[in-house]
């Protein structure tokens, strides 16, 4: 089975996107990386190594990573750096947004898809406008 690693800045929105995971998917493995350990926002190449080395670990057919800003995208470069070629192989990381992307990923990885196709899901937008059609075009609440 395919596990996902989420990468961000704030520990608090990952451990709710990793909650939120384990009730749609509870049988896909996720690891996060984010948040400091004093509290703060941010992220860093050794926690997105030890995420993924953990999840690496129980997800024989790879690991899907997605980040929440393109800032980790340095840090995740430089935690890949240090995997060895053939763990590196078995990772991929989507461009999808990280909610809409991590649940569409981890439905599909419980469902026994490869690693190609839960890369292809997290990075599909949603079917369905999360807004009825009757809502304004310019934001403002319908009414």
């Amino acid at each position: 089975m395919v596990a996902l690693v989420l990468v961000g800045h704030s520990r608090e929105l990952l451990r709710g996107l990793r909650a939120m995971l384990a009730q749609a998917a509870p049988s896909v493995a996720v690891g996060v990386s984010g948040g400091t350990d004093a509290g703060a926002l941010g992220t860093s190449a050794p926690m997105i190594l030890d995420a993924i080395r953990d999840v690496l670990a129980v997800a024989p057919d790879g690991v899907l990573v997605l980040l929440d800003l393109g800032s980790a995208a340095l840090a995740l470069e430089m935690a890949l750096d240090d995997l060895s070629p053939a763990d590196r192989a078995r990772v991929r990381v989507s461009r999808g947004a990280l909610v809409e992307g991590a649940v569409r990923a981890a439905v599909e990885a419980a469902g026994g898809a490869a690693l190609p196709d839960v890369l292809a899901a997290s990075e599909t937008p949603p079917a369905l406008d999360k807004l009825p059609d009757d809502w304004p075009a310019d934001g403002t609440a319908p009414g």
